[in-house]
């Protein structure tokens, strides 16, 4: 077993554990590391399982990037592409639904497309999700050629 970041061998106990606790397995550096940004941004499990994903797909995503107003929970720069992992779901409140449709338009007056995915989505349909983002980023980069 190696690790997801940087590809060392790991112990099969690490691997099985990190694997359980954050959804990759990670060697015990990158293991600190992620658990460090999880604590400092209540990053959910699922935007890490997203992010190894994505970077196994050659997207260079970025984990817990700072847009100028929020930390988003990954971004792909090269595209402006912002990503936010949604684990809770309850009924918004009209004051919510104003907030973020402030956050929505400085991104957008910035340049970036914001999306969010369901936790559930993720845990899932990991595949999926990844093939469909990529989608996304190939309709970014072309839009970019364009203007």
């Amino acid at each position: 077993m190696t690790c997801n970041d940087c590809n060392t061998p790991i112990d099969p106990e690490l691997g099985y554990h990190t694997t359980k606790s954050l959804g990759v397995a990670l060697c015990d550096r990158h293991r600190r590391l992620v658990e460090k940004v999880i604590e400092e941004n209540n990053t959910p499990k699922e935007a890490i399982q997203l992010f190894y994903a994505l970077k196994d797909a050659g997207a260079h995503p970025m984990l817990e990037w700072w847009d100028g107003q929020k930390s988003v929970d990954i971004a792909i720069s090269r595209v402006k592409l912002n990503i936010d992992v949604e684990t809770a779901f309850h009924n918004i409140t009209h004051e919510q639904a104003i907030h973020d449709l402030e956050e929505a338009m400085h991104s957008f007056k910035n340049g970036f497309t914001n999306i969010r995915i369901p936790h559930v989505a993720i845990t899932h349909y990991l595949d999926d999700t990844v093939k469909y983002i990529l989608g996304i980023i190939q309709g970014l980069k072309a839009n970019l050629k364009v203007i």
